[in-house]
C-alpha cells in the first residue's frame, strides 16, 4: 500500500525538527498504519488524519516497532503522548493487545520510534505543522 508523504514539522518553544512523514487518511491506510514493518528510519513516521475529531484508541496488533505517538488537536497543538509497545501475542490471542488511548479529542496523530520526542524534548502542549505535498 503506497502512501503520500508530506513533510511535517515538531515544534517546541526552542526548537522546530523536521520529519518525512506518510499520510494514513483512508480507514484502511488507517487501520493498516505500521503493522508487519521491522524498521522505522530516523527523522521519518506516519501521521494519521481524522475528518473530525474522535477519542478513539491506536493498537499494535501486527506492529513489531516500538512507537511514540503524539495526539494533536485541529491547531496542531500536543495534546498527548504515549509510549506504545509491539504486541507480542500469538496471533490467536492478538485480540488481546493493549489498546493506547489518549483520553482526550484529537483529529491527528503522529507515529515516530519510541523515545523520539523524549530525545528533543517534545512535550504535551508543543505543535506539529505540515509542509508542502511531495
Amino acid at each position: 500500500m503506497q502512501l503520500r508523504q508530506r513533510v511535517l514539522y515538531v515544534t517546541t518553544p526552542t526548537q522546530t525538527y523536521e520529519l518525512i512523514v506518510e499520510v494514513a487518511e483512508t480507514p484502511e491506510q488507517q487501520a493498516r498504519g505500521l503493522m508487519y514493518r521491522t524498521e522505522l528510519a530516523e527523522n521519518h513516521g506516519m501521521v494519521f488524519l481524522f475528518p473530525r475529531a474522535t477519542d478513539a484508541g491506536f493498537w499494535m496488533k501486527n506492529t513489531k516497532i516500538p512507537l511514540s505517538i503524539a495526539f494533536f488537536d485541529k491547531n496542531g497543538r500536543i495534546v498527548r503522548i504515549l509510549q506504545m509497545d509491539p504486541c507480542t501475542l500469538p496471533p490467536e490471542e492478538s485480540d488481546r493487545c493493549p489498546v493506547y488511548a489518549p483520553g482526550t479529542a484529537y483529529v491527528g496523530a503522529l507515529e515516530v520510534n519510541q523515545g523520539w520526542f523524549a530525545a528533543r524534548g517534545v512535550k504535551e502542549g508543543d505543535s506539529i505543522s505540515f509542509g508542502p505535498w511531495k
